[in-house]
């Protein structure tokens, strides 16, 4: 089950009246989406031509996820960060400005290694205590039961086994459809036209992007301004649950 709900940042709920906006929200079911994208897995979410999905991976670390945010705030677009615990231990007031601005926390593990080097407990220990990290940053309880049950693994790095374990809690697992290969030594300029090509080819799709980054940080205006003049609308992520949670308060 993937679908749309209210209470998203429209460009009406802006300052500027011309800024990009969030058109929806899709609120994924792990039973109906356990792993989704194109790159690493046969099925993605299901969007419309020029639709797009904004995730950051490897935050938060300043100053570079602040500078981040200002640009999405400028353009009221929503979009989900997945966190990697020992920042979220050593930032944890990032993480809650991050939820604050609406944006989606999700998980990318404690340590940021390559999980399947690791025997399989020691890597779901990883998982599980990066979750634990995020959630006691944003929610200052300390748990490995995720509030957004969005994971990606570091590099893509997983195990048939690690998957399915995931898959038995509940944990969406992501991966992409197109990348901006801002890990590599490249100016935002390079970067952008990375995201451009690929947009170019595929017209929707999940974004992965690195708030990390100082280039990415730098190149955010650039790429809203693209997909703003574009026609490009962008998408915002939910949990099932907690999109079933808040249609509840509202009755």
């Amino acid at each position: 089950m993937v679908f749309a709900c209210n209470g998203i940042a429209s460009a009406a709920d802006c300052l500027r009246q011309d800024a990009l906006g969030t058109s929806r929200v899709l609120a994924v079911d792990p039973k109906a989406y356990p792993r989704v994208g194109s790159n690493e897995f046969p099925k993605t979410l299901p969007m419309a031509d020029h639709e797009v999905v904004l995730t950051f991976d490897d935050g938060p670390r300043p100053p570079n996820t602040q500078k981040v945010l200002e640009a999405l705030a400028q353009e009221c677009v929503r979009a989900t960060f997945f966190l990697v615990g020992r920042s979220s231990a050593e930032f944890p007031e990032l993480v809650r400005r991050i939820a604050s601005q609406g944006h989606s926390i999700a998980h990318h593990s404690w340590s940021h290694q390559m999980m399947s080097k690791m025997p399989f407990e020691q890597a779901m220990d990883d998982i599980h205590r990066g979750i634990a990290a995020d959630e006691l940053a944003l929610e200052g309880v300390s748990t490995n039961v995720p509030s957004t049950p969005f994971f990606r693994f570091p590099h893509f790095d997983s195990s048939p086994a690690m998957l399915d374990a995931l898959q038995s809690r509940g944990i969406v697992v992501f991966g992409t459809d197109l990348w901006a290969n801002d890990w590599e030594d490249i100016s935002p300029d390079q970067e952008l036209m990375n995201v451009i090509a690929q947009l170019e080819s595929t017209r929707k799709g999940i974004i992965l992007l690195h708030d990390a980054q100082a280039r990415t940080a730098a190149m955010m205006p650039a790429l809203l301004r693209y997909l703003h003049k574009n026609g490009y609308r962008v998408v915002h992520l939910v949990s099932a649950a907690q999109a079933e949670k808040k249609a509840e308060t509202r009755h």
